[in-house]
C-alpha cells in the first residue's frame, strides 16, 4: 500500500531499454522457434537479460555455453555479442544449421578490425576483458590483438611496430567512455588509425546522454538491467559519477523503500537489453512505497531497424513467403 508521503515525481529517460540490435536478436530466436519448432539452441545468452532469456527458454530455446552441448545438425543461433572464427569453424565441422544474430554494429567492428589487419597493422581493442563481445571480436581478427581497458594499460603496451597500429572499440562503450584512452593512444602512437566517432554504437551513446540529462533534474536514479550487462552497469556508473545515488536492479523485487525516503524526484532508465515490461513493473513496484506521478524526459526518438538473416527474413513484395518447417 502506498504510504502517506508526498507524491514522488518519476521521470523516465528517453531513450531507454531495447536497442535495434537487441530487438533483432530476440526476434531471430522467436522467428526460428516459429519456423523450425523447438528446440532451438543458442550459444550463450542471446542478450544479457535474465527475464528475456527465461522467457525464450520457456518457449523452447536451449542456451548452451559451448557447441559440444548441441546435437549434430541442430539449429543453432549465435548471440548478439558475436563469436570467434573458431566457433564458426566448429559449427561447420559439426554440421550445425547456424543462424547468426550478431548485432550488425558488432559485425561492423569485426570488419574494421580485419580491414586494418589486412593493412599489416596490429590491432588495439578498447573493451572489457571477459565480455562476450570482446572475446568474439578478438577471435574474428587475424594477427595480434591487444586489449586495453584503461589509460594505464596504454602506457604498458609493448607493440611490434608503433607505426603500424589501429584501434577499434567494444560497441557498448561510448565516445565518452573511450575518449581518454583514445587520447592516450594517439599521444603515444601518433600514426595510429581508428574508426570515425560516428561508428560508435548509437544506442550506447544515446542512453548515456539521456542519463546525463536525467541527472540534472532528479535526486536519485534507478537503472533496470542485469548485473552482467555492460551497458546497464555503465548507466549506473554515470549517474553515480554525477553525484546521484544510483541503483542497478534486475526487476521490481530488488526495490528498497529506503531509496525513496527524503527525495522528491526519481529518474528511471533501462539498459539496452532490458524490456519495457520490466520498467513498467518497476514503476508499479515503486507505488508500494510512495504515491507517484510519471513523466517522460524529452529525448532522441530512435527509428533504427536492422535486416534479419536470410533464413528468417520477411519476403520481398511479390515474393513467396519462406516455407514453414514440416510438422
Amino acid at each position: 500500500m502506498p504510504n502517506s508521503e508526498r507524491e514522488l515525481r518519476v521521470v523516465l529517460a528517453q531513450p531507454r531499454g531495447f536497442c535495434a540490435g537487441v530487438e533483432r536478436a530476440i526476434e531471430i530466436v522467436e522467428r526460428a522457434l516459429k519456423k523450425f519448432g523447438p528446440p532451438i539452441y543458442v550459444r550463450h545468452e542471446i542478450v544479457h537479460n535474465r527475464r528475456v532469456v527465461e522467457d525464450l527458454r520457456r518457449r523452447g530455446a536451449i542456451f548452451v555455453d559451448e557447441l559440444d552441448e548441441v546435437p549434430p545438425g541442430a539449429t543453432t543461433i549465435f548471440s548478439a555479442h558475436g563469436v570467434a572464427r573458431v566457433v564458426e569453424e566448429e559449427a561447420g565441422r559439426r554440421g550445425l544449421a547456424v543462424i547468426d544474430a550478431t548485432c550488425p554494429l558488432v559485425a561492423k567492428v569485426h570488419n574494421e578490425g580485419r580491414r586494418y589487419a589486412a593493412q599489416g597493422r596490429e590491432i588495439i581493442l578498447i573493451g572489457h576483458a571477459g565480455h562476450a563481445e570482446v572475446e568474439g571480436t578478438i577471435g574474428q581478427i587475424p594477427g595480434r590483438v591487444y586489449l586495453v581497458q584503461t589509460v594505464e594499460d596504454v602506457e604498458r603496451l609493448e607493440v611490434a611496430d608503433p607505426e603500424r597500429l589501429a584501434y577499434i572499440t567494444q560497441t557498448t562503450l561510448s565516445v565518452d567512455d573511450t575518449r581518454d584512452i583514445i587520447a592516450a593512444l594517439t599521444a603515444r602512437f601518433p600514426s595510429i588509425k581508428g574508426p570515425d566517432v560516428r561508428d560508435i554504437c548509437y544506442a550506447t551513446q544515446n542512453r548515456q546522454s539521456a542519463v546525463r540529462v536525467l541527472a540534472e533534474t532528479v535526486d536519485a536514479i534507478l537503472v533496470v538491467g542485469s548485473q552482467n550487462s555492460s551497458n546497464s552497469n555503465r548507466l549506473r556508473e554515470i549517474g553515480a559519477g554525477l553525484g546521484k545515488p544510483a541503483y542497478l536492479i534486475d526487476d521490481a523485487s530488488a526495490l528498497d523503500g529506503a531509496w525513496f525516503e527524503g527525495i522528491s524526484t526519481l529518474g528511471v532508465t533501462a539498459g539496452a537489453s532490458a524490456p519495457e515490461s520490466l520498467v513498467q513493473e518497476v514503476i508499479a513496484g515503486i507505488r508500494r512505497f510512495r504515491p507517484i506521478r510519471v513523466e517522460t524526459l524529452a529525448g532522441v526518438e530512435e527509428n533504427v531497424r536492422f535486416r534479419f538473416p536470410r533464413e528468417l527474413a520477411d519476403p520481398e513484395p511479390g515474393e513467396a513467403p519462406l516455407a514453414e518447417a514440416a510438422p
